[in-house]
């Protein structure tokens, strides 16, 4: 029997909001792998800065600057990636935004509109889009968060956004599977991200957070690198529309 490896030789890899934390940590773990990546985020300056990174592995690298709440720029990812590498293995849908309003008679238009755009239509349109370039084997990996499970009124419409993702993973897991396509979504805990730093700014803050965790600690960015491999991988042939808990307990 031969054992699946997480290796990604050879694989074409578009990760969104790929510029910094969770996005740059997958990227260039990707890249480790042995895949070539897609960095896809607003700003290019920094999406140039991780290809350039990747570029020093001896992997391929493209930076692409995409606002993923925008239909069109949507496409123009796609059309980019497959105009350079001919294919699409593996997609992330890995952008995403928090904002947090103090109620729910203060959530604007604009906030909930954007926070649905960038977390859950963009995902959608990436998803339909890029599956049409996907060979049997692809992978599709929404990052969810764990918010989308236990919603909160601090939370409210980024829990109700994610809570969309979730619903998203399972019904294309169903429309793409017949073409060997799987969709699975890493539902994250605590990270070291900059968002989080931002809510939780003081050690003492982070330290009863991380007080509430199983494992007595927040998770490091690049903690979501092996899951992410996994799930791209022939190690997960025959998973497909689940949602993973990644929270340290």
């Amino acid at each position: 029997m031969t054992i699946p490896s997480l290796v990604a030789t050879g694989k074409v890899v578009v990760v969104t909001g790929a510029s910094k934390g969770l996005g740059r940590a997958m990227a260039l773990g990707f890249a480790e792998a042995g895949a070539d990546v897609v960095v896809a985020s607003r700003k290019l300056g920094r999406c140039e800065e991780v290809a350039a990174e990747i570029r020093a592995m001896g992997r391929r690298a493209l930076a692409v600057s995409c606002h993923v709440a925008e239909w069109d720029q949507c496409a123009a990812l796609i059309n980019e990636t497959v105009a350079e590498f001919g294919r699409i293995d593996v997609l992330v849908n890995n952008a995403g935004i928090a904002p947090v309003p103090p109620s729910l008679l203060a959530v604007t238009e604009d906030l909930f509109d954007k926070t649905i755009g960038v977390n859950l239509r963009g995902p959608l349109r990436l998803t339909a889009l890029a599956a049409e370039h996907m060979p049997s084997g692809g992978s599709i990996i929404n990052i969810s968060s764990k918010a989308s499970l236990h919603p909160s009124s601090f939370t409210v419409v980024y829990a109700a956004a994610k809570a969309g993702l979730n619903a998203l993973t399972k019904a294309a897991a169903d429309e793409f599977g017949s073409r060997g396509i799987r969709v699975n979504c890493i539902v994250c805990g605590t990270f070291h991200t900059d968002s989080l730093h931002r809510s939780l700014p003081s050690a003492d803050l982070q330290a009863q957070m991380a007080s509430r965790i199983s494992l007595g600690r927040i998770a490091g960015a690049d903690e979501i690198v092996g899951t992410a491999l996994y799930l791209a991988s022939h190690a997960s042939s025959y998973l497909t529309g689940e949602l993973i808990l990644l929270d340290g307990g």
